[in-house]
């Protein structure tokens, strides 16, 4: 399996683009797939530049209802003409940020005739599953950073209904994606304990005074105690990440546009 970063918020090459956003390219032994597609289109020019063929992925899937992982689906839905856009029957609720801006999915996607709704469990295949959690009783506190969502003109912290995570069975291994693991990097680890781990950890809004580094330090122990080979960017936090890579030395590694992942 290879895992293609197609945009994040850093780069190792000035060729690319990075920005604040998520895409993955996923090469199984049988299908190639998207995940998320930034915010924009340039995840689209990026995969150009790097020899990745959007017009030949079998699937696509979107982790969740903010903009910085579905902007770039219109654009795909204009290269390729067969894949089918995966995302969770409540993506296309209204999502807001701390000071109640829109964050959510432009709602243009909602006319595509491409777009498969899931629910809690969904298997688009054999080795490829989509699992919300919905029905998780948290082992872990979840932190909604301030995000919330507007149901019907009552705002209310956001529980991340649409947030789902694609679990991938492939040659004997267990691969999970995630796009910003709002319900809790620990909750979904400790549900899962895949051989790999790969997305965002949402710990960007930790501070990092004595208090914050604490609770990166008890996280970081906590992922050690699992088999798990982890890789993470976006939402994790640059200063977040160091600081996590000093105790989980080589079971910890940064993503960022343009890098391979050979599993």
């Amino acid at each position: 399996m290879k895992i293609t970063v197609l945009i994040e918020n850093t780069a190792c090459d000035k060729e690319l683009t990075a920005e604040h956003g998520l895409s993955l390219y996923i090469e199984t032994s049988d299908k190639t797939v998207i995940f998320d597609s930034g915010q924009s289109e340039h995840f689209a020019e990026n995969a150009q530049k790097m020899g990745v063929d959007l017009k030949k992925v079998d699937i696509a899937v979107l982790s969740h209802g903010h903009y910085d992982h579905s902007g770039g689906f219109l654009r795909f839905l204009e290269i390729n003409d067969k894949a089918r856009i995966y995302m969770n029957e409540n993506v296309f609720g209204n999502h807001l940020n701390r000071t109640g801006k829109y964050i959510g999915v432009d709602q243009k996607l909602q006319k595509s005739d491409r777009i498969t709704l899931t629910n809690d469990e969904y298997h688009i295949d054999d080795s490829l599953t989509l699992y919300t959690l919905n029905d998780m009783t948290p082992k872990y506190p979840v932190d909604s950073a301030g995000l919330s969502v507007d149901i019907g003109g009552k705002i209310s912290a956001d529980t991340f209904r649409h947030e789902h995570y694609l679990l991938i069975e492939d040659e004997g291994k267990k691969v999970l994606i995630s796009g910003c693991s709002h319900k809790g990097i620990l909750n979904i680890e400790n549900r899962f304990e895949p051989d790999y781990l790969i997305g965002g950890f949402h710990f960007m809004d930790v501070s990092m005074d004595a208090k914050g580094q604490e609770r990166l330090k008890e996280a970081a122990n906590e992922l050690l105690s699992y088999r798990t080979v982890y890789y993470t960017g976006h939402c994790t936090g640059a200063e977040q990440f160091e600081y996590m890579k000093k105790i989980m030395g080589e079971r910890l590694e940064r993503i960022y546009t343009g890098r391979t992942i050979s599993i």
